[in-house]
């Protein structure tokens, strides 16, 4: 809920349910998943948050608001898992087969960490890791600035030791679309396809949402800004 840009975004509406609603909702249809679980802060602004994951029938962990790798950590300690997809709250169109896919290129390549934007070519807001507990562990571990400890991956992404595969999309290079939310410009673009293409729809594949909204010149112009 602390967001800088855009306070309280993942709770903002999108047609009947909020951004979180939707995220969750996604989550939930990924095949590969065994379980989803909401990691939010233990802070009492988040107690909205915690309630949405709650109301979702979700797992719910409550962790520090800083450290959000110990928060990661613990979570998935908790939840005895053996690898983790990671996706965060403010993508309302993260796309259930990709994370499905990015879950495959980790286990067929055999290694620590995959994920879809190491070249970028999908949307942006469609991004997700897969790791392993143990490279999560090591993490840890090994993760010594604030910064590292912040945004989770960083050492996993860096790290000479840390086998890594990337997922690219088939298509053609789509990476200059903005599907994630940040900004109040985010938020009226995102709107703007929610209401006018998906509604609560989650299984639309995220191709067809991008032939429907480069259809339109004025959204596709939003979208690619």
């Amino acid at each position: 809920m602390g967001s800088t840009r855009l306070p309280g975004k993942v709770m903002m509406p999108l047609g009947d349910r909020t951004v979180l609603g939707h995220v969750l909702a996604r989550c939930k249809s990924i095949k590969s998943a065994d379980a989803v679980c909401l990691a939010t802060s233990t802070l009492v602004q988040d107690d909205a948050v915690a309630e949405e994951g709650h109301r979702d029938g979700v797992t719910v962990f409550r962790g520090d608001e800083s450290d959000v790798l110990s928060r990661y950590y613990e979570a998935a300690r908790r939840l005895g898992a053996d690898e983790i997809l990671r996706v965060t709250a403010d993508c309302p169109l993260i796309d259930p087969q990709v994370c499905d896919a990015v879950i495959a290129t980790r286990r067929n390549a055999h290694v620590d960490y995959a994920c879809n934007f190491s070249p970028k070519s999908f949307p942006h807001g469609l991004d997700c890791e897969a790791f392993t507990m143990d490279a999560l562990r090591r993490a840890q571990e090994n993760s010594n600035s604030a910064y590292q400890r912040e945004h989770v991956t960083v050492w996993l992404f860096e790290s000479a030791i840390v086998s890594r595969a990337n997922l690219l999309n088939e298509g053609p290079d789509a990476s200059r679309h903005r599907w994630t939310l940040d900004t109040r410009e985010d938020y009226c673009f995102l709107s703007k396809v929610f209401s006018d293409y998906l509604g609560t729809d989650s299984s639309t594949d995220w191709r067809e949402l991008l032939h429907r909204i480069e259809a339109q010149s004025p959204l596709s112009e939003q979208s690619a800004s």
